[in-house]
Parts: structure tokens; C-alpha cells; sequence
């Protein structure tokens, strides 16, 4: 594994600890020339799921671009990382469990939503604005109103 630091490219294995998930394994390595500590992920690899979007163009699946969303609407809230990368895990587990080799957008995106929301309201509300592409103030209200009713229920 290439050292972020130096570049050179051997280090060993210093740690090594499965996630809990039974598909992935966090390990921490040390350069085996500068010394520097970092962490590394390895993954069970899965058969690829297509993304169709909106207009009818197909994308892989990529957990890492749910995880910039997530983390890009969390930006600024009191919401731990180890959270995001849960709620992750559980969007991609439950896209794979389908069985199915496409999923739609949409989907994904409803599945995104229904995590933050469980996450922080206001990361939802950043979230769905821009998902939702909100085309006023009044359907964005609409949007708070049934977030507001959801709390009080």
C-alpha cells in the first residue's frame, strides 16, 4: 500500500479489526520508510449495480458519492462521521439486498433522505432542497410543515 506521505510504496499491517458488517476490514499500517500511520478499508467486491437517472442515463452505483452528500449536507451539525458512514452502509446494503442489477435514482435518493432525516432535520431539509429542487418558497414551507408534523406525531 503507497504511503499518502512519502509515496514509497511497502508498509506493514499494524492492525487489523473487521467492521462489524462481515464485508469490509479496517486496517492501520505504518510506512515501512517515513513511519507515518494511516488507515486503509478493503471490501468484499460486489457485482456491479447500475444507477438510472432521471433522464434515462445509467451510472454505477458509488457509495463514495452518497457519503459526499451525506457529508456535504451534515457540513457544519453536530453529526459524527462514524454515523454518515453507518447510514451509508445501510443504504448500500439495502440497494444490494434487492437482488436487482439497476436501481433508480429516485430510490436511492429516497433512501438518502430517509437516513439523514433519523440523522438531523436540517441536514435533511439541505439535503431534500437540492433533491427536491425546490421551485419556490411554498413547496419548500410544504417540505418544513411535514417535517415539523413528523416530530410532533
Amino acid at each position: 500500500m503507497k504511503c499518502r506521505e512519502c509515496g514509497y510504496i511497502d508498509s506493514k499491517v499494524i492492525e487489523s479489526r473487521d467492521q462489524g458488517d462481515a464485508t469490509s476490514i479496517r486496517r492501520r499500517r505504518q510506512c515501512l520508510d517515513c513511519g507515518f500511520r494511516f488507515t486503509t478499508y478493503e471490501r468484499i467486491e460486489m457485482p456491479a449495480i447500475m444507477v438510472v437517472k432521471k433522464d434515462g442515463r445509467r451510472e454505477h452505483f458509488d457509495r463514495d458519492k452518497i457519503a459526499g452528500g451525506m457529508i456535504k449536507a451534515c457540513e457544519k451539525r453536530p453529526i459524527p462521521i462514524a454515523a454518515i458512514e453507518e447510514a451509508v452502509e445501510q443504504i448500500e446494503r439495502e440497494v444490494r439486498s434487492r437482488g436487482d442489477s439497476e436501481v433508480a435514482s429516485e430510490q436511492v435518493g429516497e433512501l438518502i433522505m430517509n437516513r439523514l432525516i433519523d440523522l438531523d432535520d436540517v441536514a435533511y431539509v439541505r439535503f431534500a432542497s437540492v433533491y427536491r429542487s425546490f421551485a419556490d418558497v411554498a413547496s419548500f414551507e410544504r417540505e418544513l410543515i411535514r417535517l415539523k408534523s413528523r416530530g410532533e406525531g
